[in-house]
């Protein structure tokens, strides 16, 4: 690839990464419709529900893996969140947990 080519890549990035943030407030200048708000409000708490399916979909308790580093990284996620009411905390601890679990550091 040559160095024009490559200018023009970044170009477009930079262009397709700022049309996608200034659209919503070229678009909504008068107002957030409520359709908007309520999927503000609602798509959040869908977007974990899909990583949780997303992240035991594959588990099992019968074959290979057991499950219980994921069950452990989960429940410390979950007392980490609650405990601290904050998610990179729990996200954090909940992944540290997992990891040493899984390439076997206790």
């Amino acid at each position: 690839m040559t160095e024009f080519q490559m200018f023009i890549m970044v170009a477009l990035a930079t262009l397709a990464t700022q049309c996608t943030r200034w659209t919503p407030f070229l678009l909504f200048r008068r107002g957030t419709p409520s359709v908007i708000r309520y999927l503000g409000s609602v798509l959040p708490s869908a977007i974990w529900g899909m990583l949780v399916v997303y992240c035991f979909k594959s588990g099992t308790l019968i074959e290979g893996s057991s499950g219980i580093p994921e069950i452990l990284a989960s429940l410390v996620t979950l007392g980490l969140q609650q405990w601290k009411r904050n998610m990179a905390v729990g996200i954090s601890g909940g992944t540290v947990v997992y990891m040493a679990l899984i390439q076997h550091w206790f």
